[in-house]
Parts: structure tokens; C-alpha cells; sequence
């Protein structure tokens, strides 16, 4: 890992499914909020697996072409890397976000070039732990039994959710197109009052940047996505302190120094 306050850039790994067009928007963007307020730079790389239909298979078929990614951005290396798709992850059974980013790491470090890895399921866990979260009310575009699996894997890390809208979306660039104007309406319809949380987005391809902070002030509580806590952790990795003005609440700077759980 390199040092805090080194002049060339920081190199951000993005592992990411190939039809996955808002994760190399979203996390630039909330690292270059970060750039607004202190001094460090960041570069953004890619390697991608196939995926097109967000469907148990191919989500299977696309994890096990992980490996081959992160060889490749360590060939570049990259400082951190973030595995880019949540339900990819936690479809594989419980805590399997820990045995992909160790097994990832391993990788990085047989090829010379040992870096720290970030899932997007494990980031999202490790967010709600940081923020205090024990209920949440969540929003995901998958179909509904995807959706319930993620219900289930938060669950059993603690989580509860009091409730979700399944968008029944399974074409991967449709849940990119998705209007991101329409989850304030969304998330009027869920049921959060008893919810310590709301996740706007618990899908890194389904956009919601854009409305984290006006959701998070309409409900006066935290409002985080899969991407916010994919940042997050990403900062933390490269212990630095994990702030972007404008994110929400886990990014004001409450919990700048919070240490990486999941």
C-alpha cells in the first residue's frame, strides 16, 4: 500500500460485470468529490466478465471469471481493488464475500503485485455495521427471488430488513437505464419507519447517486447505496480517510477513520 499524501496517483481496480456501465461512472464521481475537499489523486481501471441477464447462472458463470480480472489489474498495480457486483457475490451462499476477497487478494500476490480487495456485498455489510444499522428498508432492481437472497444474506449478517421493492429487472443494461428520478417515489412506498437505515440502491449497476443526499435529508436518517459503501471501503483500504461532500451521511466524514468490517 502506498503512503497518504504520495504525489502520484492512487490506482482504483474495478472488477466489473461487462455489461455494468455505472460503477466507472459512480465511483470516479464520488472520488472526485473527495479530490474537492483533500489533496490525493486517483486513476480508475477496469477488467470486466461476461454477464448480460442478472440470473443465477450467469452470475455463477461470471464470478469464476473473477480471478482471470484480478490478474489482470494487478498486472497494472492497481492499489485496491473493488469487486464490482453485489448479488454475484452473495448469490454464492454466506459469507462468501469473504472468501472472495481473500482468494482475490491471493491472486494479487502470486502475480508480484499484492494489493487489498473490496466487494461491493462486503462493503454493504460493513457500511450498515459502521453506521449502527440493525434495520433497514432496501431497494433492488433484481427479480424478486434475487432480491430475497439478498434479504437473506444481510440477514444472516445481522440485518434486518423491514422492506423491499424488487424492480423485476434481469437485463443488466435495462437496470442501468433505469430512471434514478423515480426512487424518491420509490422509497416513499416502503415501509422505513422503523428502519435505522435505507439502502437506495443494494445494486452497484442501478444508478442512484444522484439522489442519495436529497433522500437521506427527506427522511432525516442514513441513506446509503452498494456504490456509497464500495467507496467507502475502498478509501478505508488505502487508509485514507473516507469522505465525498454530498454522499450521505457514511461519507460526510463521520466515519472518515472507521476501520474496514465486514
Amino acid at each position: 500500500m502506498n503512503a497518504p499524501g504520495r504525489q502520484l496517483p492512487y490506482r482504483i481496480g474495478q472488477i466489473v460485470p461487462s455489461s455494468n456501465v455505472t460503477m466507472e461512472t459512480e465511483i470516479p464521481a464520488l472520488f472526485r468529490a473527495r479530490e474537492r475537499v483533500a489533496p490525493e489523486r486517483f486513476t480508475f481501471h477496469s477488467s470486466r466478465m461476461r454477464m448480460k441477464q442478472v440470473r443465477p447462472e450467469e452470475l455463477a458463470a461470471m464470478d469464476d471469471e473473477a480471478g482471470r480480472c484480478a490478474a489482470e489489474l494487478s498486472d497494472a498495480r492497481v492499489d485496491v481493488l473493488g469487486y464490482a457486483c453485489l448479488v454475484a457475490v452473495m448469490s454464492q451462499g454466506h459469507g462468501h464475500h469473504r472468501t472472495a476477497q481473500r482468494e482475490l487478494a491471493e491472486v494479487t500476490r502470486h502475480n508480484g503485485a499484492p494489493a487489498p480487495v473490496v466487494t461491493s456485498a462486503g462493503a454493504l455489510v460493513g457500511a450498515l455495521h459502521t453506521l449502527g444499522a440493525r434495520r433497514i428498508a432496501l431497494v433492488a432492481p433484481y427479480v424478486r427471488p434475487l432480491t430475497e437472497t439478498v434479504v437473506d444474506y444481510l440477514r444472516q449478517e445481522g440485518i434486518e430488513t423491514s422492506d423491499f421493492t424488487a424492480l423485476e429487472i434481469p437485463d443488466n443494461l435495462r437496470v442501468a437505464a433505469h430512471d434514478p428520478a423515480l426512487l424518491p417515489s420509490i422509497v416513499r412506498g416502503l415501509d422505513h419507519r422503523g428502519a435505522d437505515a435505507v439502502v437506495l440502491s443494494a445494486c452497484v449497476q442501478l444508478p442512484s447517486l444522484a439522489y442519495v443526499q436529497a433522500v437521506e435529508d427527506e427522511l432525516g436518517k442514513p441513506v446509503l447505496s452498494a456504490a456509497v459503501a464500495t467507496a467507502h471501503h475502498l478509501m478505508r483500504a488505502l487508509d485514507l480517510p473516507a469522505v465525498a461532500p454530498g454522499a450521505g451521511h457514511l461519507l460526510s466524514g463521520a466515519y472518515a477513520d472507521a476501520p474496514v468490517t465486514n
